[in-house]
């Protein structure tokens, strides 16, 4: 009697934490998917794509420098890994500039659907460079992504076709995205604490918006009124730092591709507040594209572990270590 009322509270236990990984891995993609409701109001108090840049990472830095020291993490980095985390803070940056930028031509929830091609693009890089095998899921999924580009390109309201500039700048901002999480893979910086690698790839991207806003731009622009400078933090917290910490916590409990696969829920949040906030508005031809680039990526996250493995991997910051003394062993030597 004793074991089945013990295999009853496990069974329990396992479905609350069931529960608990795929509401967190829902909150993941959709504060990761507030990026706009909190971007535009920026642009409109006459802030552009570097400042507001500028001060999400320079506030979303203290967040993580707390949560190492939380983490009991080493702030220490090796001489070799200063390259690799420069290359990859300067292609992440790169990625949210190309991305911001794009919200000046198209509206935001296009663009964040736009910019959800990235795992069919990592899956096309590890296919060319990295043998990953080809089958015929991964080219039906490459081909569903570009049929949903170009109904979306060709559907605008009113029969308008999407700004050539727009495009070009979220796939862009796709396209490097997908870069960095191929590379981030395999420059190194394996055997690094996540949460060390997210904090010197922010520092590093924050410097090249300094660059760019004090010596190619118009300066470091401040929003007009205080209150905006809640959207500012929000920016910082709502898509960084909560984001992330729920993914983590999400790929314990449920594992990698139902994490990825509900990451579908960013361009839908996207999508939501740029109808409901900003008055979007989406042609039926515009729905069908949608589809088949959310319908391309689960697919193609759902078919390849390997895949998979590589979206998640540096998004996992806390990883679930064995209890035991190989646990505290291999808890030891992850601290620097």
């Amino acid at each position: 009697m004793r074991f089945y009322v013990n295999l009853h509270l496990y069974i329990m236990y396992r479905m609350n934490n069931k529960v608990k990984g795929y509401f967190l891995g829902a909150i993941s993609a959709a504060t990761y998917g507030m990026n706009p409701l909190f971007t535009l109001p920026l642009y409109e108090d006459g802030m552009d794509a570097d400042s507001v840049l500028f001060f999400r990472y320079l506030f979303a830095i203290p967040i993580l420098a707390i949560m190492l020291k939380w983490r009991r993490r080493s702030f220490k980095i090796e001489r070799r890994q200063i390259l690799p985390l420069f290359i990859m803070g300067i292609l992440f940056a790169a990625s949210s500039l190309t991305l911001y930028m794009s919200y000046n031509f198209m509206d935001a929830g296009i663009a964040s659907t736009l910019l959800f091609v990235y795992p069919v693009m990592v899956a096309a890089i590890m296919t060319l460079f990295f043998k990953e095998k080809l089958t015929m899921q991964t080219v039906l999924c490459i081909v569903m992504a570009l049929v949903g580009i170009g109904l979306l390109y060709e559907g605008g309201e009113n029969g308008a076709t999407l700004s050539l500039t727009g495009t070009l700048l979220v796939l862009g901002s796709a396209l490097a995205y997908a870069i960095y999480i191929v590379g981030i893979n395999r420059v190194g910086l394996e055997n690094m604490a996540t949460i060390k690698v997210t904090f010197y790839v922010l520092l590093f991207g924050w410097g090249l918006f300094a660059v760019r806003s004090l010596f190619f731009g118009n300066g470091i622009l401040l929003p007009e009124h205080w209150y905006m400078w809640g959207s500012i933090i929000s920016l910082a917290l709502f898509p960084t730092a909560i984001s992330l910490i729920c993914t983590t916590t999400a790929i314990q409990e449920i594992g990698s591709t139902p994490t990825a696969i509900l990451g579908v829920l960013e361009p839908a949040t996207a999508i939501f507040f740029g109808i409901t906030v900003f008055g979007e508005i989406l042609t039926p031809r515009d729905c069908v594209g949608l589809a088949c680039i959310i319908a391309s990526v689960c697919l193609v996250v759902a078919g390849g572990k390997n895949i998979t493995y590589t979206l998640v991997r540096f998004r996992k910051m806390f990883p679930k270590l064995p209890i035991g003394r190989r646990g505290i062993k291999i808890a030891r030597s992850r601290r620097n």
